[in-house]
């Protein structure tokens, strides 16, 4: 599994998520999107944290013990890659999407190290 479907071009429906997703993050600093092989990649500087595929579906990055919390909400792993869906619970709720939003940025910089 991709980010999108094999040869997808970017979707309206994940430009808007991505847009979205950024505004949303901004109070982290520094959020951007940007174009990645059918959907978008989500980076605070240039440390990718989170994903939005061609449909407009919605990931953080994850590890194995954060994984716990993004299953016990009814989220998703993205095929083989350390992302999750954003259960709806926390994408509803700002200051609970800022908080999971922030552990997987940090995340992200230990890995990218």
């Amino acid at each position: 599994m991709s980010m999108g479907d094999k040869g997808a071009r970017s979707s309206t429906a994940g430009a808007e998520a991505a847009e979205s997703l950024v505004d949303d993050l901004q109070p982290l600093g520094g959020i951007t999107s940007k174009k990645m092989f059918g959907g978008y990649g989500v980076f605070s500087d240039s440390v990718m944290f989170a994903i939005v595929d061609s449909t407009g579906q919605c990931f953080l990055r994850a590890d194995e013990a954060t994984s716990e919390k993004y299953e016990a909400e009814g989220g998703e792993r993205h095929g083989k890659m350390p992302y999750w869906t954003i259960p709806a619970s926390v994408r509803d709720d700002d200051e609970l999407l800022l908080t999971w939003a922030r552990d997987s940025l940090e995340l992200a910089r230990v890995a990218k190290r």
